[in-house]
């Protein structure tokens, strides 16, 4: 790269935290020689990763030279890579690399990794990565081009996340990793693992793996790794690699592994977005070229990726929202302003409440009380709690001692004094308004003044429920989404009586309970329900203008939702769904359309449309078809899926002139971690922003070009 380029490359990195090269000479034991020990450090505690951008880059290659230069010197006899405290490397800076605005940029940003990470895998002696932490994309990437790699069993968090963020891995990753552990393998971690919620590998799962060599302890991890490191140079020590494959082109298993991953990329994405895609090319591809060719596809592509819409969507929905506004949820009060909660009741011994809870007991590790109409609903109730806890501790992911604790603070009662000196009740109860009204009249006659009040609901008027309190500010919507140990998202509804000590109680408890919290409007069905529901509801109405169930379930696939919906509805439980639709439609009227044909599915208590065969596929058996009406007018998937994108930036557009959130993000926010929307379509509305629905419904799109699309 010439040092022009570099010059308008770091140009567009003007805050880089510069990650330096810190080496220090060490003398191996056993005669082994010296090892120049690069260390890779920003001078940042953790909460600030090392990454990788153009100058620290630059700074790492030449020092790799002047080590060349010594090894060649003989100076040297190995070279050994390691990290900060919790962290090998994370990889490039994201947030930099979305502003790189010209498809050229991306070139030479790839560029300048194979440059660096080909000095590296150049040197004259063995290199040695000693991953202590971190090592994501570019930093994983990293080590696989040191000639051996260690690691230690308390880094968390090893991934080639790249088609997660509608990337390739473009320093080497897509071209070493099969090589090194088989094709198989290498699509498991570059696809399945990346498009299965960003999932990662612990230092154990990537030694069985292959992907590094030996394995250590972190209290004496870098000293051990030095020995072993010796051990290897002298000779007493030989590395096996049972994974890897020598020779890719007469590998079998190479094109099997290549279609497992596009059938992944299928079913996760519905291939609404080219990254997944392109790495199994670049895979593919790699079977037969040189490590050289490999590189420059790689270079190509991502320069390609960068400038697409999909690739700063992601970007967006990943940084903006998951890393950043989640943290700082708009709207919520001063933390300051929050009460200390240290007992909290809960009416009801269901499902729901006894996820609650367990969730309670857990995370906030303060006494919780469960009550219901009679002892064996609260034996139940107490008893789900208590064996979820016994598989906690089964799968060892619980100790023995916090397994012991958690059962004694959860305890059950038929009364409701219980909550006397609680300091905050939720109720979980028939999602009935009159039902839940008595419920907070009596709770309400034996708790404290200063006691929080809470409703799960997740489609009623809290404002409703308020109407009749002696203390209405107390009050405040707690809606969580199912399996509440699971979905992060916590929707916090605020009515206008509501106390701003109560609202800021509630954030600080979400906080604690490690769920994204997002401050919603009283609104029927909130943000999350509604959206699902007008979705919901025009694939029910397709279905009974005589669509075939095919047809109208798959429509929707290009949004690479995780569940079709005749499926999720069947998850969700078909009355529940009914109810939360004749809810909306009793709210908004028509736009939330009511099938009739699943009330016909209830009443014969049929639990879901489609029955699964033994060979996977999915058939209407004839006895519920029997039940069933449909009109004369079928539609195709294109209609379908068009249909359903404009009722959605239709149904968004006008929540936001409501007021149920504050913006765009905060819907973007609640359908990723409430709904499963996909990280990787960067969000519902630069999704609606791509296929034209938002401009054309509403006449604008829901974001300027820029902020999760590309500039223009």
């Amino acid at each position: 790269m010439s040092a022009a380029d570099f010059t308008e490359l770091a140009g567009h990195f003007p805050d880089e935290v510069l990650t330096h090269s810190l080496v220090q000479d060490l003398t191996l034991p056993n005669g082994a020689g010296t090892m120049a020990l690069v260390t890779l450090d920003n001078g940042k505690d953790h909460k600030r990763p090392t990454t990788l951008g153009p100058g620290s880059l630059v700074e790492l290659g030449r020092t790799l030279e002047a080590l060349h230069e010594r090894a060649a010197r003989d100076e040297i006899q190995a070279v050994g890579l390691t990290g900060k405290p919790y962290f090998f490397v994370a990889g490039a800076d994201l947030s930099a690399v979305k502003g790189l605005d010209r498809r050229e940029l991306g070139v030479q940003m790839a560029q300048l990794g194979h440059d660096v990470y080909n000095t590296l895998s150049g040197l004259p002696v063995p290199s040695f990565s000693f991953v202590n932490g971190l090592a994501l994309g570019g930093g994983l990437e990293l080590a696989l081009h040191s000639t051996y790699r260690t690691v230690s069993t308390a880094a968390g968090a090893l991934a080639l996340p790249e088609a997660f963020l509608g990337l390739v891995p473009g320093w080497g990753g897509v071209y070493l990793l099969p090589r090194l552990i088989g094709p198989q393998n290498a699509v498991t971690v570059t696809i399945e693992n990346a498009l299965n919620n960003n999932r990662t590998l612990s230092g154990k799962a990537a030694f069985d793996l292959g992907i590094v060599d030996e394995i250590f302890e972190p209290a004496d991890f870098l000293e051990r790794s030095v020995t072993w490191a010796a051990g290897v140079l002298t000779g007493e020590i030989r590395v096996d690699r049972p994974h890897a494959v020598s020779e890719p082109s007469t590998n079998p298993e190479w094109d099997a592994a290549v279609e497992r991953g596009r059938d992944i990329v299928e079913a996760r994405t519905g291939n609404a977005t080219p990254a997944p895609g392109k790495v199994l090319d670049l895979i593919a591809a790699g079977k037969t070229r040189t490590k050289s060719e490999s590189a420059a596809a790689e270079c190509e592509a991502l320069g390609d990726l960068m400038q697409t819409d999909e690739f700063h969507a992601t970007v967006y929905a990943f940084l903006d929202l998951v890393q950043k506004r989640s943290k700082r949820p708009a709207g919520a009060p001063d933390k300051k302003l929050a009460r200390p909660v240290t007992k909290i009741g809960v009416v009801g011994a269901g499902l729901m409440a006894s996820q609650l809870a367990l969730l309670f007991a857990r995370q906030l590790k303060v006494p919780v009380v469960m009550t219901d109409i009679d002892q064996a609903r609260v034996d139940k109730g107490v008893g789900y709690v208590h064996a979820e806890i016994d598989k906690l501790l089964g799968r060892k992911r619980m100790s023995a001692d916090a397994a012991n604790r958690t059962r004694a603070l959860v305890t059950g009662s038929v009364g409701k004094e219980s909550f006397a000196d609680a300091d905050f009740v939720i109720e979980a109860v028939f999602e009935e308004l009159s039902v839940k009204k008595q419920v907070f009249a009596e709770v309400e006659a034996v708790v404290s003044p200063t006691c929080i009040l809470a409703t799960n609901t997740s489609s009623l008027s809290v404002t409703e429920m308020a109407a009749d309190l002696a203390h209405p500010e107390r009050l405040v919507g707690f809606h969580f989404f199912n399996p509440v140990a699971v979905m992060p998202l916590l929707e916090i509804v605020k009515v206008s009586q509501t106390d701003e000590a109560v609202l800021a109680t509630a954030f600080a408890m979400a906080r604690d309970l490690k769920k994204t919290a997002v401050l919603v409007k009283d609104a029927a069905a909130f943000v999350v329900n509604r959206v699902l529901g007008r979705m919901f509801g025009e694939i029910t109405k397709v279905f009974d203008e005589g669509t075939p169930a095919d047809v109208a379930d798959g429509a929707l696939r290009p949004m690479g939702l995780p569940m079709s919906p005749f499926s999720l509805l069947a998850l969700v439980g078909l009355p529940v769904g009914q109810h939360v639709q004749e809810s909306l439609h009793a709210a908004f009227g028509d736009r939330f359309y009511v099938s009739g044909n699943q009330q016909k599915l209830i009443d014969h208590g049929i639990k879901g449309l489609w029955q699964v065969s033994e060979d996977g596929s999915q058939t209407i058996p004839e006895s519920t078809l029997a039940l069933l009406e449909f009109g004369q007018d079928p539609s195709s998937r294109d209609v379908v899926l068009r249909r359903t994108q404009d009722a959605l930036a239709d149904e968004i557009g006008r929540m936001l002139d409501e007021g149920v959130v504050a913006a765009p993000q905060d819907v973007d926010l609640c359908m990723i971690t409430g709904a499963g929307w996909p990280l990787s379509l960067g969000g519902i509305t630069p999704y609606l922003d791509r296929t034209g629905a938002s401009e054309r419904i509403n006449g604008r799109r829901f974001h300027a070009p820029g902020v999760a699309s590309t500039p223009r």
